[in-house]
């Protein structure tokens, strides 16, 4: 069952890349002149990146920032193919994702120092963002958010809307005591210090008293 799970994995996966190597986009267009120059074929290209890339996440020098490059870029930029695309399942797909992704930011936000001094932790934040992007029945976002994501928020929901609500009308009620304390303070300036009147002419030559 194992091995059948991962063959449908990697076939899907196989597929979705060489879709994307099939478009028409900037990264396609610098791999088709890598291959140019070369004569290595882009899915090799490809490969060989990857594996560059895990081994640099293992014990290269700034792996956090490249490990949410991988989790960020690429589910940007399918999101927003299926923003303009007219099917909406990939936006759900994406969605999900996104909702799944942010949840596990403010969990890592307050892990994170001490995860990070685990070995290969970086390798493995990595290889849970595929989980969540791969294009497989049991995709990782999906999971997540139908088994831990919505029983809590369906669980909360009314405590949330209610905190939301009363959080909104506190900023919409302080924004308008702001702008009215600003109004006022600006109206009362203007009346305390008035504009000076224009200053009065001296007296020229033609005004001097004439002596006889």
């Amino acid at each position: 069952m194992i091995h059948v799970t991962m063959f449908s994995f990697f076939s899907k996966l196989k597929e979705r890349v060489d879709t994307f190597l099939n478009e028409k986009n900037f990264v396609t267009d610098f791999l088709n002149k890598i291959e140019e120059k070369t004569g290595i074929k882009k899915r090799l290209l490809v490969v060989g990146a990857a594996s560059a890339t895990g081994l640099y996440l293992l014990v290269g020098y700034g792996a956090s920032l490249i490990c949410n490059l991988i989790g960020f870029v690429y589910p940007a930029y399918y999101s927003i193919k299926a923003i303009e695309s007219p099917n909406k399942d990939d936006d759900t797909q994406w969605l999900t994702y996104w909702v799944v992704y942010g949840f596990f930011g403010v969990g890592e936000f307050f892990s994170d120092i001490f995860l990070s001094w685990f070995p290969f932790y970086y390798l493995c934040k990595c290889l849970f963002l595929l989980w969540c992007m791969a294009p497989v029945p049991w995709n990782g976002s999906r999971v997540l958010y139908k088994r831990l994501v919505r029983p809590l928020f369906l669980k909360h929901e009314a405590t949330v809307d209610n905190m939301v609500c009363d959080l909104s009308g506190k900023v919409i009620t302080a924004a308008e005591t702001v702008t009215r304390e600003v109004l006022q303070t600006l109206v009362r300036n203007r009346t305390i210090h008035p504009a000076e009147p224009a200053a009065k002419e001296l007296p020229g030559p033609s005004n001097e008293l004439k002596v006889d």
